[in-house]
């Protein structure tokens, strides 16, 4: 699917899942109204909100050169009650 890297699975995003949110990181050029097509057409739920905010990247020394590396966008999706995404709640092995 364009626009949404991977998923995110963190202590705070593990908490959020009670709440019928669900943390994915996506490309730092999308925005809210593209993430929101591409969930509801892909998953075939609901959205109802939608929270962002860019990530830094992080520094990278080459040589005697400081680069860095991309910074990327997170995404809280938040669905609505009745809603989910199955393929993100399931335990992996």
């Amino acid at each position: 699917m364009d626009g949404i890297k991977y998923e995110v699975f963190t202590e705070k995003s593990i908490r959020l899942l009670e709440n019928n949110q669900y943390t994915s990181n996506v490309e730092s050029g999308s925005t809210r109204t593209e993430i929101k097509h591409w969930v509801e057409l892909f998953f075939g739920v609901k959205v109802i909100a939608m929270n962002s905010h860019r990530l830094p990247g992080k520094g990278i020394r080459m040589g005697p050169i400081m680069g860095h590396t991309m910074h990327y966008r997170r995404m809280i999706i938040t669905l609505q009650p009745g809603y989910s995404i199955l393929t993100l709640i399931q335990k992996r092995t």
